[in-house]
């Protein structure tokens, strides 16, 4: 029983962020800084930096929230650490939708 209630515990709060729907809208207009490297229409346009557009929602929450958290190291990840600690969580997960979003 005490493992069902843990599977279940894990379950919730997994599907929890799935729930709630992220607005890109809100998510555009944060991400005006993001656009230097980026690219406006989410095509970076310099060489080494990584295209946003279209990409999997999940795995740019996941990859911005690791910079925040400090997790993920490498040659920008401090300009993207110092980006992402402006952002809240929530900012981070609208910023996912509209890049991936894009058409």
């Amino acid at each position: 029983m005490r493992g069902f209630s843990l599977v279940c515990v894990l379950a919730s709060v997994f599907f929890a962020g799935q729930v709630m729907a992220a607005d890109e809208a809100a998510g555009q207009k944060k991400a005006a800084s993001c656009v230097a490297c980026h690219g406006a229409n989410g095509v970076a346009i310099i060489p080494g930096y990584p295209s946003l557009k279209g990409q999997n929602e999940q795995y740019l929450v996941m990859s911005m929230q690791a910079y925040k958290n400090k997790q993920r190291t490498g040659g920008m990840a401090s300009m993207m650490q110092a980006q992402m600690s402006i952002l809240s969580y929530e900012d981070i997960e609208n910023i996912a939708a509209y890049f991936a979003n894009m058409k």
